[in-house]
């Protein structure tokens, strides 16, 4: 059975955030003593990012202290973005990592599958429409199989109708697993690597959602303590758990610690019975061993003995450990990580300090760069370096590290021209439909990628081996925020941009593509090439050549297209034969690491009959959208409108104002003069206002006539839309038809509107399958001289994936001002 490599790669995200804190309190040292003495695990499952209960995985952590992981079958890619635009793969890269910030906080480790969050689902039946239930059950029972839990916890119950359709299909594909996992017959292929495996138990993690959960009569249920107060840690569970709570910033979910006794619960769903403890019958896997019980009384001991005053005093008692550990030719997953853990714990108990650092962030396959290797060790305990190595390199070293006195190690690193650039490996291959394409299992599991760049420290204590391995990483200090390390990122040598996603092919449209070629060194011979379209589609108008930024600049425009939207590629093609295609993207937020992923230099091009004119429009950002691009791409003129042009003076110089979505969730000054919004349209303008959520709301006065907005939406895109074609936003001036309402992407819309006044019409009328119809979709008034439109469609996701119909039927909204 081979080894997954992956597996002590994600064992060392759960412990790296130690060393990355450099310094360890004495208390802190003690309790991982403990968690490295205890040896049960957890498998705690849900859907998203945030759908985690992390009081229960803060206690599981820190009381209980198992290795409790958590398993989101998805990244959160298809949730909305409270802290800025990104949306799709990019918001799913946000929320990996705000889950790595919050298992960092609490103390358990992450995990994923395939799955790709294509947005709410109301029940598993259309979840399992989008996924492919049996690749997703294999990537769970592979997870089963190499973590190995004692129990199983799942977030949700497998009750249809209840919750959103992922949540209930996370709970069915987890206790189909439990027992899947055990059978040999069940995915055989995957026992080259691993091996079957039985849980114990699997459970609930039962709540009452606006309550406390009351535990019915006849179900099997355990209570744990999750506000209790751990000294060593010196705070709460309830506060840990708000901690790591907040780190989900991208979904507004900040979080205040409750103060005091608080309770979670688990209710039994199958497996073993027990009378006091869900962990009933659970052995040591230290007892399992051949010389288990001195490595038990080993580290009984080491507990006994603990010093706190000086720490480096436990190293021989945490040596004695190692030696045994060493003893024991098991390569079982759990083992191998708890001598992972010991080597880290004995580096943290003397107090090491080490760093692999470069003096720029981003480099190019074939560059040489300089490195520095720093290594310190404050204890009197030596430690001797006999070596730095990695994938590309190999430095002998030869010096002792004690004392307080640093040991280092400057060398230049070529980096081989085939090597990959650092592209999040979920994102290398195409989708499969709504999973990730990935087939390699040992990337089935883990939350990121490794280092790019990575070395290894070979240590040598009392004739025994340590190591410590090291990220590549980009270090600099920042004039307000002092010292800032980032991941050393590699990009393609040749990069290729463009200027916008969408080119509209339609009178009065911006018909010109502008490509910018970089070059990370000098500028390649070669040029660009385009795929998707004949040579007689499109032409160069100019080619300039920048030398000074090693960059040309290309503007290219589209003459026609053969459907009414198609795809393109833009390419530059060396003349030695070498094809560059891919833009670098960058998302930086101070919470989490700077990211970089890489896209194909691909643009929609949209082919319409449609008609647009030159008005003046005014956009008012909100949670923030791509919309005011796309509406330049139509030829719009845009301006962005901040706080202070939020009055009826300044709205008038424009006939149309649009607000962004979520803009009365986040932004108080527009809440704050909704009055001069009204103003504005009574006076003649014409205001468009996209979907906010119900709560929280910052006014509720959204509108000239009441109107509240309710939880409903329409989450199946290809479902049927009755319209009113008469009505005006539908036929002027353009007439929508019922095809306009065919290839739009992951939803109709959100958060409908209901209970609104009789002096609004409603021209879509809308529903899924087997549900209710509802006409909240798009509210629609005349007030004074103006116009007023608020909407629920997510136009936000149609207008940037350039869906006709949902362009034409927006462009129609923004036409009302025509008149003004």
């Amino acid at each position: 059975m081979k080894n997954p490599k992956w597996w002590l790669f994600s064992f060392c995200y759960f412990i790296s955030f130690y060393l990355v804190a450099q310094t360890v309190p004495s208390s802190v040292l003690y309790h991982e003593l403990l968690r490295f003495q205890e040896t049960k695990r957890v498998l705690y499952v849900a859907a998203h990012p945030d759908d985690e209960n992390t009081r229960l995985i803060t206690y599981m952590a820190n009381a209980e202290k198992a290795d409790i992981a958590y398993l989101s079958l998805t990244r959160g890619d298809g949730g909305q973005n409270l802290i800025g635009k990104e949306l799709g793969i990019e918001l799913g890269l946000i929320r990996t990592h705000e889950l790595l910030r919050a298992r960092e906080t609490d103390g358990g480790r992450q995990f994923f599958s395939r799955a790709l969050d294509f947005g709410f689902s109301k029940n598993p039946d259309e979840t399992f429409n989008n996924w492919d239930r049996e690749k997703l059950l294999s990537d769970v029972v592979w997870i089963v199989r190499n973590f190995q839990p004692d129990i199983i916890i799942n977030r949700f119950n497998t009750i249809p109708g209840t919750t959103h359709g992922h949540h209930t299909s996370s709970a069915m594909l987890s206790v189909e697993a439990f027992t899947k996992a055990a059978d040999p017959d069940v995915f055989p292929e995957q026992l080259q690597y691993t091996r079957p495996w039985q849980a114990k138990r699997i459970f609930w993690n039962a709540y009452s959602w606006g309550g406390q959960y009351e535990p019915q009569e006849g179900k099997v249920y355990h209570r744990f303590p999750v506000g209790n107060f751990n000294p060593l840690l010196g705070t709460t569970y309830s506060q840990i758990a708000a901690d790591s709570r907040t780190m989900h910033k991208s979904q507004g979910f900040g979080s205040t610690s409750q103060i005091g006794q608080g309770n979670d619960f688990i209710e039994m769903i199958a497996g073993q019975p027990f009378d006091t403890s869900p962990f009933e019958g659970i052995t040591s896997r230290w007892e399992l061993l051949g010389n288990g019980a001195k490595i038990i009384g080993a580290i009984d001991l080491a507990i006994e003995s603990f010093d706190f005053v000086k720490p480096e005093n436990n190293v021989t008692y945490l040596l004695n450990i190692l030696q045994l550990l060493e003893s024991e030719p098991l390569e079982d997953k759990w083992f191998v990580e708890k001598k992972a853990h010991l080597n880290q714990l004995i580096l943290d108990v003397l107090g090491v300090k080490s760093e692999f650092i470069v003096r720029k962030e981003i480099g190019y396959p074939g560059e040489k760069i300089a490195v520095e290797m720093v290594f310190n060790n404050p204890s009197s305990f030596p430690l001797t370096l006999t070596g730095f190595h990695g994938d590309l390199f190999i430095e002998e070293i030869g010096a002792v590290a004690v004392e307080n006195k640093p040991v280092g190690k400057s060398f230049d690193l070529e980096i081989p021209a085939d090597h990959p650039v650092s592209q999040p490996f979920w994102l290398v291959a195409p989708l499969d439909n709504s999973l990730f394409g990935i087939e390699d299992p040992e990337k089935i599991g883990p939350p990121v990628n490794g280092a790019t760049i990575s070395g290894t420290v070979n240590l040598q204590t009392n004739g025994q081996q340590l190591t410590l391995n090291l990220p590549l990483k980009y270090k600099y200090n920042d004039q307000v925020d002092g010292e800032i390390n980032q991941p050393f990122t590699l990009v393609p040598e040749v990069n290729v941009s463009l200027d916008k996603s969408n080119l509209f092919i339609i009178p009065g449209a911006d018909d010109v593509l502008k490509v910018e070629v970089s070059f990370r060194s000098s500028i390649l011979d070669g040029d660009i090439a385009i795929d998707g379209v004949s040579r007689n589609q499109y032409e160069i108008l100019d080619k300039t050549v920048d030398a000074r930024r090693n960059r040309v600049e290309y503007l290219i425009r589209f003459l026609d297209a053969d459907r009414e939207k198609s795809k393109v590629t833009v390419s530059f093609l060396t003349n030695d034969g070498r094809k560059f295609h891919q833009d670098t993207k960058r998302i930086i937020y101070k919470h989490i690491p700077n990211l970089t992923y890489f896209t194909n230099t691909s643009i929609n091009l949209v082919k319409m009959a449609i008609e647009t004119s030159q008005l003046s429009l005014a956009y008012i950002p909100g949670a923030g959208d791509d919309i005011p691009g796309v509406l330049r791409s139509l030829g719009y003129q845009v301006s962005i409108l901040d706080d202070a042009d939020l009055n009826k003076d300044r709205l008038k110089d424009f006939q149309t104002v649009i607000v962004g979505i979520r803009a009365f969730n986040v932004n108080q000054s527009l809440a704050n003069n909704v009055d001069e919004l009204m103003a504005y349209v009574k006076e003649g303008g014409n205001l468009i206002v996209q979907y906010n959520t119900s709560s929280p709301l910052l006014t509720r006065d959204l509108g000239p006539f009441p109107f509240s907005i309710s939880r409903n939406r329409v989450t199946v895109e290809e479902s049927p839309v009755k319209a009113d074609y008469a009505h005006p936003v539908l036929s002027y001036p353009n007439q929508v038809k019922e095809g306009d309402f065919e290839g739009w992407v992951q939803e109709r819309g959100l958060y409908f509107t209901t209970d609104w006044d009789a002096q609004y019409t409603t021209p879509l009328t809308m529903q899924d399958p087997g549900e209710s119809s509802t006409q909240g979709s798009l509210l629609h008034a005349n007030y004074g001289k103006g116009t007023y439109t608020y909407s629920g469609i997510s136009w936000f996701r149609q207008l940037p994936a350039g869906v006709p119909g949902a362009i034409k039927i927006f462009v129609n909204l923004i036409e009302q001002g025509r008149e003004r």
